[in-house]
């Protein structure tokens, strides 16, 4: 009996020690836990439970001079569903309803739907698409359908926003607008992208029931600061002149793509930019920045550029006789011939700039400049023609100059074949910049993109005039190649687009490309000058390539005629009008001091085109621009009642009829 009480006692005691031996470890783990590795556990549990989630900043918009949006972020909504999670119950009872709405809506039969999701609640799919895309009207309205009204938890509705950038007049300077996505920096949006991003925010969450996620106060919490808005230099009537101008010429000669620039003389803001190509389709589309970009042989455009050296080292006068002989000269076997079939004879240096005189031009440079040819690119160089421009828009092309340097890229053609545009290049920029300063009066500024960065309410940076050459050559020179340019369109290779009522000056070019290939010579047509002759206001040059040699290739054939439109219809259509008005007014400014404040102070604004904008999207923009706005209906804006491009004073009431 006493053994057995002993053995009772030694199994108490081995298992008290067991149990305190126990209460030991987890007493140890405890005190490991809270103050070895107490920091690390707590770390995981705040990750599992309080989250930062980043606030994405409102991007900045960009808009014309005037006002107009060319570009601003709208919400879009993409809609998937989870059918596994809505219950038999509700899943019978409305999906023949859900798929008529969905139908009525996005378009495709209500078979379709109903089929499409039953196929995927019975192979557990949970993650169906529906659409996407859609506008928040949209939204708001689908969230209704039945089914979809009952939630996230019961319904299966799966919306994921996102922010997208739309361009409110369409197409027009859309590659000068270019983009900051996952395709790059380009165009303004990529060069202003630190302006226009903004800042992100960010906020602690903590997760609650359901797997939601509650804000919670804390002092590392930041607020996201909005993106400023660009204002570009752009004018949009001029813009839209110049894009449908190029856009009817390129159909109308089939040819590859083209671009068009319109610039202020005075300040070198770029009120016009279009460039266009030819898609798969057939159709036209923004697909490139030619204009900035491309660098091509410009052909006889350049004669300018020759013209101007030649003159301003007196080794020619414009009354110096010329002879073309038959219209064909020869350097080592290669020939240079003139467009006119047996030349033009002995004609005026001036006379062979006006007729574009290949064998003529090569003449006056080649003859003066062929034993030291140095001499011609050191006064190229001087007219800050070689380098590039240093433009606010990425992707510039190179200028390029042959030197008698680099023995490599020079020989006995060089010389000769620089005179008419060959073996030389630049891009459309570069070129109009500089026949723009021959316009200003030997003033060479920088062309302008920007003309401001601002809040909703401060101006932070202004981009004035930059000049790059005050003084590109002499007075003398200049009044001289003026009336040249001048009598290139009343007497010259461009009379076809002389006008009696208004004056235009400028140079036509065509130049042959891919002459080597076996598909045939091709060939780049172009014109660059300015308007009006005797006071220049715009300079503009029209570049299209590749037209369809059976309709017409020459530039003044191709190019010529848009630059004679845009200079017509900007003329005729940008109210010049007003101006004459106010000075008649100002004689009597006294009398009618209320009249004239009234007319300076009016607010022009130019009607954007929101036509299949959803009205979420269309009214706050054009009460942004200053209008009052009359929405009938919901979803999408099928008419407006002032047509885009017009003119309307801030305050107009602007009826929307959506459906």
């Amino acid at each position: 009996m006493a053994t057995q009480k002993k053995q009772i006692l030694n199994k108490t005691y081995i298992l008290s020690g067991l149990i305190v031996l126990f209460a030991v470890a987890i007493i140890y783990k405890l005190i490991e836990i809270q103050f070895v590795h107490g920091d690390d556990y707590r770390s995981l549990a705040e990750q599992n439970t309080v989250k930062t989630f980043e606030i994405k900043a409102n991007r900045g918009n960009v808009y014309t001079a005037d006002g107009s949006l060319l570009a601003t972020s709208i919400s879009k909504f993409d809609v998937r569903m989870d059918p596994i999670s809505v219950s038999d119950k509700d899943f019978e009872k409305g999906i023949r309803e859900l798929s008529k709405s969905l139908s009525k809506m996005l378009g495709k039969s209500a078979g379709f739907y109903e089929n499409s999701i039953r196929k995927a609640r019975a192979n557990k799919n949970r993650y169906l698409f529906i659409t996407r895309n859609l506008s928040f009207n949209e939204y708001q309205e689908l969230k209704k359908f039945p089914i979809f009204k009952l939630g996230t938890y019961k319904g299966g509705l799966i919306i994921e926003q996102r922010t997208v950038r739309e361009h409110p007049i369409g197409k027009m300077a859309e590659r000068a607008v270019g983009f900051d996505d996952y395709r790059g920096k380009v165009g303004i949006e990529g060069y202003f992208y630190e302006y226009l991003r903004g800042k992100n925010g960010q906020r602690l969450k903590q997760k609650i029931a359901k797997g939601q996620w509650k804000p919670i106060s804390d002092n590392n919490e930041i607020e996201p600061i909005d993106g400023r808005d660009v204002i570009t230099t752009i004018d949009l009537k001029i813009q839209d002149i110049a894009h449908y101008a190029l856009l009817e010429q390129l159909e109308k000669f089939d040819a590859e793509h083209g671009t068009v620039v319109v610039m202020e003389t005075q300040t070198g803001e770029i009120k016009a930019i279009s460039n266009l190509g030819k898609t798969k389709k057939g159709t036209y589309s923004a697909r490139r920045n030619y204009a900035v970009w491309e660098s091509h042989e410009p052909g006889s455009t350049f004669k300018l550029m020759g013209m101007v050296v030649a003159l301003e080292d007196k080794v020619i006068d414009t009354s110096q006789i010329i002879d073309t002989e038959n219209g064909v000269i020869s350097f080592y076997k290669r020939k240079v011939r003139d467009s006119h079939r047996g030349g033009y004879g002995k004609i005026s240096a001036a006379r062979v700039f006006e007729v574009s005189s290949n064998v003529g031009m090569v003449k006056i440079i080649n003859d003066h400049y062929k034993d030291n040819p140095k001499k011609f690119i050191d006064g190229l160089n001087r007219m800050s023609i070689g380098k590039k421009l240093g433009l606010s828009i990425k992707g510039e092309g190179n200028p390029v100059i042959p030197n008698p340097d680099d023995k490599d890229n020079w020989n006995g053609l060089s010389l000769p074949w620089m005179a008419y545009g060959y073996g030389v290049s630049f891009t459309p920029l570069q070129i109009l910049t500089f026949y723009n300063a021959i316009a200003n009066n030997g003033e060479m500024v920088k062309p302008q993109f920007i003309k401001e960065i601002r809040t909703q309410s401060n101006s932070i940076t202004t981009f004035d005039k930059e000049v790059i050459n005050p003084k590109i050559c002499s007075q003398e020179t200049i009044d001289k190649v003026k009336v040249m340019m001048q009598n290139v369109v009343k007497r010259g290779t461009a009379e076809n687009i002389y006008n009696d009522n208004f004056s235009m000056a400028g140079k036509t070019g065509t130049c042959q490309t891919d002459y080597w290939k076996e598909s045939g010579t091709k060939y780049i047509s172009s014109f660059v000058g300015y308007f009006p002759a005797d006071n220049p206001k715009y300079s503009c040059i029209v570049v299209i390539h590749k037209p369809d040699k059976k309709i017409g290739y020459y530039g003044n054939i191709v190019a010529g005629p848009v630059f004679n439109k845009i200079a017509h219809k900007i003329y005729s259509e940008t109210p010049v009008q007003d101006e004459i008005i106010l000075k008649n007014e100002l004689v009597s400014f006294d009398k009618n001091y209320e009249k004239y404040y009234k007319k300076v102070n009016t607010n022009y604004k130019s009607m954007p085109n929101v036509k299949n904008m959803s009205g979420m999207d269309a009214i706050p923009l054009l009460e942004n621009l200053g209008f009052s706005v009359n929405a009938k209906g919901n979803g999408k804006v099928k008419e407006q009642s002032v047509k885009a491009g017009s003119k309307v004073k801030k305050g107009t009431e602007i009826v929307l009829n959506l459906s």
